[in-house]
């Protein structure tokens, strides 16, 4: 029997490779749905037909000052699409140039470069209309809204908090805490403070059997950022959902929770893909850009085994090839992962630490990525650094085959293997016959 061959994404093209021929072999894929034939005018549509909601247009007034939260250059949001649009129905409703900000929300990432900015939004937006980036340490830009219910702080920019009418873009995708990004997501974590994003990705949060993938109901992390987006006072939202090509296929605009949930119904029918069994090895592709730092590539192995059921068997392998040309990030929460990954002795010591004392935003990806390597060794195939991969107790590997000759030395050969070829935009569904 010969070897069989399979490509997933790496970097902005692909990593071509083959699998011995006694591997039993899965492929799990997002639902095939065929993309919006006109983005634009399906944009425009939503925009008029808001959910559950009158039109943005009947909502401002000339006089307002409005702040539009779009996502930042580690999203592939099409906001270059979005925000065009949203700023076509302010200028209806008579509302000046000058009286809209539009606030990168970075959340703890780092800021956004000016040529990102003209990427993001396009050269003529970028240029005309003031743009800016959270700034979630800078106590001069935030403004204190008390504490939720459930205990949260929140802490939000100025910009955003201030405006009289506050709006955001964003994509409906799985997302480990949230259950599903986008919707209030935006403004609660992108343009938030320091004690917002360290309450909500603190140990507590983190392992409560409700913060999962793909999971809404009686999620904690989903509570806290409804209720912290309400109180920033987000009022409309426009989100899309895309496909593994990122090809929209659902835009919505409207109220911030209807929209949300409507467009997560859709999300559901798309990313999550039933299987049968728990593998070996999962092989999981990112791609760019997600997969530029390692701060983000790690996301793929997480996701995979904080789905409901873990995908890979206890001591199996997660493979990701990722280029991480900028490090493990430059972000401030980008190096306190990198620092904590790298200076702990162990893997348990990350463990422990986190849970006993706790840690600063942007580390809560160190004690993440930790609990899924007390299981499952992670190689990373391609870095362009694999010291660093070494330094963060993962396996750095320069080829596929190296990758799979490292798994079948410690496990064998007749191998059950999971392929994802896009890690992020699919949820893995264990369904037991």
């Amino acid at each position: 029997m010969k070897n069989r061959d399979y490509s997933i994404p790496y970097a902005r093209s692909e990593i071509n490779f083959s699998l011995p021929a006694d591997f039993s072999v899965d492929i799990a894929a997002s639902k095939a749905c065929p993309a919006v034939e006109d983005t634009v005018g399906a944009v425009y549509r939503s925009l008029a037909n808001p959910i559950s909601s009158p039109p943005l247009r009947q909502i401002a007034k000339p006089d307002d000052k409005a702040c539009i939260v779009f996502t930042d250059i580690t999203r592939s949001t099409p906001d270059e699409i979005l925000v065009p649009a949203l700023l076509g129905e302010l200028t209806a409703a008579g509302v000046k140039d000058e009286n809209i900000t539009l606030l990168c929300g970075i959340g703890m990432h780092r800021s956004s470069t000016p040529k990102e900015k003209e990427t993001m939004l396009g050269a003529e937006i970028a240029n005309r209309y003031r743009v800016i980036d959270n700034q979630p340490q800078n106590l001069d830009t935030l403004v204190d809204l008390g504490v939720t219910p459930g205990g949260t702080p929140v802490v939000a920019h100025r910009a955003a908090v201030e405006a009289d009418l506050l709006i955001a873009t964003g994509i409906i995708e799985p997302h480990q805490y949230a259950g599903y990004s986008g919707g209030r997501k935006t403004v609660a974590i992108g343009a938030a403070g320091e004690p917002t994003i360290h309450h909500t990705h603190g140990p507590d949060f983190i392992d409560h059997p409700g913060t999962r993938l793909g999971k809404i109901d009686g999620n904690p992390f989903h509570e806290a950022i409804t209720e912290a987006a309400q109180r920033a006072g987000l009022k409309f939202i426009l989100n899309v959902v895309l496909d593994e090509g990122k090809n929209v296929l659902r835009v919505g605009a409207g109220d911030p929770n209807q929209t949300f949930l409507a467009l997560v119904d859709f999300a559901k029918s798309v990313y999550e893909v039933p299987i049968h069994k728990q593998y070996d090895i999962a092989i999981g592709g990112v791609g760019f850009p997600k997969d530029s730092n390692l701060y983000q590539a790690s996301r793929a192995p997480s996701y995979l085994f904080f789905a409901p059921t873990p995908v890979v068997k206890p001591g199996g392998f997660y493979i990701i090839p990722a280029r991480c040309q900028e490090g493990a990030g430059s972000g401030v929460g980008e190096q306190r992962f990198l620092a904590a990954m790298r200076d702990a002795p162990d893997i348990q010591a990350i463990l422990d630490h986190a849970r006993h004392n706790g840690y600063p935003p942007g580390q809560q990806r160190a004690f993440v990525l930790a609990k899924v390597l007390e299981h499952n060794p992670i190689i990373i195939v391609g870095s362009e650094d694999p010291d660093l991969v070494r330094d963060c107790k993962m396996i750095p590997a320069a080829t596929m085959e190296e990758a799979i000759q490292i798994v079948t030395d410690q496990m064998g050969s007749s191998l059950d293997a999971l392929i994802v070829p896009h890690a992020l935009q699919t949820l893995p569904v264990v369904h037991k016959p």
